[in-house]
């Protein structure tokens, strides 16, 4: 009999796992505290649970998180884990400690198949989804490497699904695994401290505003369709005009009143003022800020970062009109844990799995 892995399982799924094994759906509560709360490895420490359950649970269930590869520390404090999830494969855990928060970037595929031509990630090919235990699990881990404990402060205080992958093309792990997050149960964030990124994938955009409408950011970095095209490739299929249509209709679920754009600055690509001024005109009707982003090089990417003067400029166009613009500040390049430097190690499988995302899609 094949064993459940328990970090798969939201409540609903757990609930239903203690009621096919005969036992109360109440079980499924206290085991989540012990799980998510308290970083539970083994069934033996959950002492509000009958000798008889701890017993019968390691016959019929694991707990099996991700596996550390390795850990790197940043001089600025940030730390990358590297998670074994299979034979040559694992993905990039981040987590960035500021002085009013404290954000874990977590990954939801091995590698990505979208191919963003300034991305280090894309580059190296995809493999598959994560599951719900390989994506919750590197908040698991997280927790559990900083010494989170339950009855304190919190140490995560916001999740951004912006790491490896793109968490729209693995939609149904993605959306189980935010709902452990904001679980009272589980880790309890709010919706607005659960963030996800996106590159465009319109239908998934829409499923998640009907399903579980957490902030949403979407990795926009061109103003044009043209330039679009070039540097996120899933424009060709999700063009803009579907997109920002696609962003107005989100807002009015999503949990904040605008939507982020991310915008990665390429010198002499995307950054001059004309790009600014179709990027005005693009988002007119989208409550939206702007996330401006210090591009982040890695080899043969052929690209360069934006000066700093030019990055302000662009800024302060769109701040005369009204919008909000920050700058990204970079964190973590010294261990390549900062904005597109996350890489991982893939077996690249990037084709056939690309084919079955499209007709998905």
């Amino acid at each position: 009999m094949n064993r459940v892995n328990l970090l798969d399982l939201d409540q609903a799924a757990l609930v239903a796992f203690f009621e096919s094994i005969g036992e109360k759906p109440f079980r499924a509560r206290q085991v989540m505290h012990w799980l998510h709360q308290y970083g539970a490895d083994s069934f033996e420490g959950m002492t509000d649970l009958a000798k008889s359950l701890r017993a019968k649970l390691p016959e019929v269930a694991e707990i099996r998180p991700p596996v550390l590869g390795h850990e790197q520390i940043s001089a600025d404090g940030t730390r990358k884990w590297l998670l074994e999830v299979g034979p040559s494969n694992r993905v990039e855990t981040v987590f960035i400690p500021e002085t009013d928060r404290g954000t874990l970037c977590v990954s939801t595929q091995v590698g990505c198949a979208l191919d963003c031509a300034f991305c280090s990630t894309g580059k190296q090919g995809f493999n598959r989804n994560l599951s719900v235990a390989e994506i919750v699990g590197q908040l698991w881990w997280a927790n559990r490497a900083l010494g989170r404990d339950p009855k304190g402060e919190r140490i995560i205080s916001n999740v951004v699904l912006m790491g490896m992958g793109e968490p729209l093309l693995n939609f149904d792990a993605t959306v189980a695994a935010v709902s452990l997050m904001l679980d009272d149960h589980a880790y309890g964030l709010s919706r607005r401290r659960v963030t996800i990124s996106t590159s465009g994938i319109v239908p998934a955009m829409d499923r998640l505003r009907e399903r579980m409408p957490v902030a949403l950011a979407v990795s926009l970095h061109a103003s044009n369709d043209a330039l679009r095209d070039e540097l996120v490739p899933i424009n060709r299929k999700y063009p803009l005009k579907q997109l920002m249509a696609a962003c107005k209709r989100y807002v009015n679920d999503g949990p904040r009143d605008f939507i982020t754009f991310e915008y990665i600055m390429l010198d002499g690509v995307n950054d001059r003022p004309e790009h600014a001024d179709q990027l005005l005109q693009l988002t007119r009707d989208v409550p939206c800020k702007f996330n401006l982003i210090p591009f982040n090089p890695f080899p043969m990417s052929g690209f360069r970062r934006s000066p700093g003067e030019t990055v302000r400029r662009f800024a302060s166009r769109l701040m005369a009109e009204g919008r909000i613009a920050t700058t990204r500040k970079t964190r973590g390049d010294d261990i390549d844990a900062a904005c597109g430097q996350l890489a991982g190690q893939v077996e690249d499988r990037s084709r056939r799995v690309l084919q079955r995302m499209e007709l998905a899609a």
